[in-house]
């Protein structure tokens, strides 16, 4: 049975994906890691992990073997979880979750919830198993999972908008949630995205 909760205790306002590949950008990782967490304070968010170089392993050896779907789909949602861990190590006061109970739980205890999302994602399942969904498509089924209104899309410096989201995200992403692309460098920005009002309907 997927998780999903609709009281109020149970929702994040905001959904902050932290794209695996800001990890090779040392300085803009912990100045990244740092804005979320001075966001934490005033916001009910939820860091959902990208797949990082973590997934790229996935990645080389689906070229050199070929894998399955399914195979290559979980053990790529599975490199999510190990930057979940890294993340939640050098973020101050968070905390792995796996659902929106935990999440939920991880929120009022004044922590900062960062999603390990494989438990959560086998048991729904939501999402074509190819490497045209990968962990943007994922964080945008989460955002609409557990009510968030914003999705702040953490990418590494130099990204652009063309560049940052794979095919299937238009489609992963709620009606309802407006994203935002922010490149790690891009200090000022990002503090706004993640400070920016959330409008409630």
């Amino acid at each position: 049975m997927s998780e999903s909760l609709n009281d109020g205790e149970a929702t994040a306002e905001m959904v902050v994906k932290f794209g695996g590949g800001v990890l090779a950008h040392r300085e803009h990782f912990d100045s990244a890691l740092a804005l979320i967490g001075t966001a934490a304070r005033d916001r009910r968010l939820l860091v959902v992990p990208g797949g990082g170089p973590f997934a790229d392993a996935v990645r080389e050896v689906d070229r050199r073997l070929r894998l399955p779907d399914d195979a290559a789909h979980w053990m790529a949602v599975l490199a999510m979880d190990q930057y979940a861990y890294l993340i939640a190590a050098r973020l101050v006061g968070a905390v792995i979750v796996a659902d929106p109970r935990e999440m939920a739980a991880a929120l009022s205890a004044g922590h900062v919830p960062v999603l390990a999302p494989s438990r959560w994602l086998r048991e729904a399942d939501p999402l074509p198993h190819a490497w045209t969904v990968t962990s943007d498509s994922i964080a945008a089924w989460v955002a609409g999972r557990v009510g968030a209104r914003r999705l702040v899309l953490i990418k590494p410096p130099g990204a652009t908008a063309g560049q940052i989201v794979d095919s299937y995200f238009p489609r992963a992403l709620p009606s309802h949630v407006t994203p935002l692309v922010v490149p790690a460098d891009q200090g000022e920005a990002l503090r706004s995205a993640l400070r920016g009002g959330v409008e409630r309907g």
